[in-house]
């Protein structure tokens, strides 16, 4: 979800790296699934790639219904 957001919104593994304050590998340890968010971490990505996070959680949820 996070990828397909991400190229959706156009942005680079490098600029929303920068705009988190963390290195590009960051991000591409989250994509590969090398890596968990935390709800914090969550929010903060969701609001630089500018997406909906509780509606996004709502269809990761809805998964395990």
């Amino acid at each position: 979800m996070i990828t397909r957001r991400r190229n959706a919104a156009g942005y680079t593994q490098e600029y929303v790296s920068r705009a988190l304050g963390q290195h590009q590998s960051y991000i591409a340890k989250l994509e590969t699934g090398q890596r968990r968010l935390d709800v914090v971490e969550y929010m903060q990505l969701a609001k630089v790639i500018g997406f909906d996070a509780a509606l996004e959680l709502h269809a990761i949820a809805s998964k395990f219904e």
